[in-house]
């Protein structure tokens, strides 16, 4: 499902038990300097996340003090997160303007919060120029955060260079069965460099001999519950998006990959460390 860039007005676009993904939540919140914000979500675990500005940020008791680095877009410097239990309400406080993303997973258990500082993100580049695949992704509540964490994983993927493919070879997490594949239902936000950039999302649902495209553009929100999803920038463009996966019986996350493409799994260069992080 495309949601096209709109003004949510500090309001959720993707909300708790919502019937396209139930087990995602998704909020952007904007605040000028000084301006606050709270929230609470029972039945879901959440992550904080500045796409830009700097907050502080209030864990029934918890603080967390000059969280988010970047300035001009979400290229300018590197993520940082603050982890808010399922039920448990967080606010926080606009330091300079600010754009915050706020990630969610259904989960019912209370564990405890932290913060993950720009230090602890887990790096992961794959792919090649040559296989139009090249990419960065930078894991927030990754495979380091395992134990600490429920069902949610939430992490920032980016194109390196202009043009070309990401989510490939085509995917899908809609089912558990196990030892081949999870439930996963997962949100993006796009974003784009120079921000006139635009791609194409495709979903493609397992009887389907042809998918339907999305035009994306700066600011698309995309909610995938089933099929297969791969995406692709146009060329001059960098494109980045925040992913929120959110698990219905495990955390870690299994895809399968379309049997007629799963070779490429073979050719694409650091795909496999890649699917590993994903824990």
């Amino acid at each position: 499902m495309h949601i096209p860039p709109f003004d949510n007005k500090n309001k959720p676009i993707v909300d708790i038990e919502d019937k396209k993904v139930p087990l995602n939540y998704f909020n952007i919140v904007k605040l000028n300097k000084d301006q606050s914000f709270e929230y609470l979500t029972p039945g879901y675990e959440t992550c904080i996340v500045p796409a830009t500005g700097t907050i502080n940020i209030d864990i029934e008791g918890m603080k967390v003090e000059n969280l988010g680095n970047r300035t001009i877009d979400v290229w300018d410097g590197e993520p940082e997160g603050a982890y808010v239990p399922s039920g448990t309400k967080a606010s926080f406080v606009a330091l300079k303007n600010s754009e915050v993303f706020i990630a969610g997973a259904k989960y019912e258990q209370t564990l405890e919060p932290f913060a993950v500082r720009s230090n602890e993100i887990d790096f992961v580049q794959y792919g090649s120029d040559d296989t139009k695949t090249h990419r960065k992704i930078k894991h927030i509540l990754g495979a380091k955060h395992h134990d600490k964490v429920g069902r949610l994983l939430c992490n920032e993927l980016y194109t390196v260079g202009q043009g070309g493919w990401s989510g490939f070879p085509p995917h899908k997490h809609d089912t558990d069965r196990l030892p081949d594949e999870t439930r996963h239902d997962e949100t993006y936000n796009y974003r784009f460099r120079p921000n006139n950039g635009f791609g194409f999302q495709l979903f493609q649902q397992v009887n389907e001999k042809i998918g339907k495209a999305e035009h994306i553009v700066d600011g698309s929100t995309i909610s995938i519950r089933t099929g297969y999803h791969p995406c692709v920038v146009a060329p001059g463009y960098e494109m980045y998006y925040f992913t929120i996966l959110g698990g219905l019986s495990q955390r870690s996350l299994v895809q399968y990959f379309q049997p007629e493409h799963a070779y490429q799994v073979e050719t694409i260069p650091g795909i496999k460390d890649m699917i590993a992080k994903y824990k």
